[in-house]
């Protein structure tokens, strides 16, 4: 057989295995998993709001048992009678980022969150662990899943909200569908968010690893009114009716734009294929915030806007870390321990360096990189003082990258490998 031939033979052997493996566990539906995470900097909880289902099931077919990122968190799906792990995903969430705060060593708050998997031929058993910054076990919960249950509400008669596709790479079995929502636009105002999102596509894709693989990606509008035509600025006592309820000032401050309302998300995404958010703010404010498999929340109508969504997405889709750092003192200082190793792959405490981009850097790249080495090629890899929000003890790979400051033009390397791999892990 020739060369050619036996590689296609090949890739084509893999793909119905893939196809098989998804048949042998899973209904072509979809099982929506609502939690709630609760507690303080001491102790955190784990329950179970609610199960429902909606047919057809729009996220990855291949890779089922593995995950691309550690997260701070995982869902694992195991087969009731063998204890197989037929599915895996991982994600971080606003509450694990609360818990750092100072609020949290004196305050207990609930927060919601929401995943979605593959809906399983027969009974499951579901277990949710959340990790602290030290990669250690904080809390966890263990339930069934079981498709018989007459309590799994039934979505699919819920009309699905009126959208469009900015954007079609192709099938839904096998592209990633970008869900875009709006928030903070009237229905006057779709027209605007229409055009808003056709920008926030047309920026993203045109960044590596997203413009190669654009054929890889759906982007779809979902037109969601809100009663007021902007979002909520706590700073100014400006409190608005939006259609997943964002603020400004999350964890005081500024510039941190989020939404606790993730049940909201997802039941205005009810039978239009989801597998990731992009919500745009109705606001020339700037802020924004992206969380690893939850969502990329932006404001829209900032001058930054473009950069500002790609640095986001790079957030929510590729689960990069923030490689700024504020000078003159640390912000947010508590996220990443200095003696663990962080699960993002763009930063590093140098605790486990061989699990970065040790193997990116040329031989005599020093460890760390002096930053005046390589400033004349800003894109060059090496090992820089000073990100994840701390001057010292975690290290960046560039000197510029989309993840450090708007007037990149680009991802680092590294970072453009990173995205590469969620990527492929997702379609192939």
């Amino acid at each position: 057989m020739r060369p050619l031939l036996l590689l296609a033979a090949i890739i084509c052997g893999i793909s119905s295995l893939s196809a098989q493996e998804f048949d042998n566990h899973f209904d072509d539906a979809t099982i929506r998993i609502d939690y709630t995470f609760a507690g303080n900097a001491d102790e955190q909880f784990v329950a179970l709001k609610e199960l429902s289902t909606t047919p057809t099931w729009w996220g990855r077919r291949v890779n089922l048992s593995e995950v691309p990122l550690k997260g701070n968190g995982d869902l694992t799906l195991y087969d009731a009678k063998s204890n197989e792990v037929i599915y895996k995903t991982s994600f971080s969430s606003l509450f694990q980022e609360w818990i750092t705060t100072p609020e949290a060593k004196s305050s207990v708050r609930s927060f919601e969150f929401t995943l979605l998997a593959p809906m399983p031929k027969t009974a499951c058993y579901a277990e949710l662990i959340l990790r602290n910054n030290q990669g250690e076990q904080s809390a966890s919960l263990r339930h069934l899943i079981d498709p018989e249950d007459a309590l799994i509400r039934n979505r699919a008669a819920q009309r699905a909200l009126p959208h469009k596709y900015i954007h079609q790479g192709g099938d839904s079995r096998d592209c990633i569908d970008v869900v875009i929502l709006a928030e903070g636009y009237t229905v006057e105002d779709m027209d605007i968010f229409f055009a808003d999102a056709l920008t926030a596509t047309e920026t993203i894709l045109s960044y590596e690893p997203f413009k190669s693989y654009r054929d890889r990606f759906n982007f779809i509008a979902v037109a969601s009114p809100s009663t007021d035509g902007r979002v909520s600025l706590p700073q100014n006592d400006e409190w608005c009716q939006t259609a997943v309820q964002s603020n400004f000032m999350t964890f005081y401050m500024e510039r941190y734009l989020t939404s606790g309302a993730v049940y909201s998300m997802y039941d205005l995404a009810t039978n239009i294929p989801c597998e990731h958010f992009i919500i745009l703010a109705n606001t020339d404010a700037y802020g924004g915030g992206g969380i690893y498999n939850s969502y990329t929340l932006t404001t829209a109508h900032h001058r930054s806007f473009r950069p500002v969504v790609v640095h986001e997405f790079g957030h929510s889709f590729g689960g990069l870390g923030d490689e700024y750092f504020y000078e003159g003192g640390d912000n947010n200082d508590e996220m990443h321990s200095l003696s663990h190793e962080p699960w993002e792959p763009n930063i590093t405490t140098l605790v486990y360096f061989e699990s970065k981009w040790k193997d990116m850097l040329d031989d005599d790249v020093e460890i760390p990189t002096a930053p005046t080495d390589l400033r004349k090629k800003e894109y060059t890899v090496g090992v820089y003082e000073g990100g994840g929000y701390r001057t010292k003890g975690i290290y960046r790979p560039a000197v510029v990258c989309r993840m450090r400051d708007n007037v990149a033009t680009r991802f680092c390397p590294v970072c453009e490998r990173a995205i590469e791999r969620v990527i492929k892990h997702q379609t192939e």
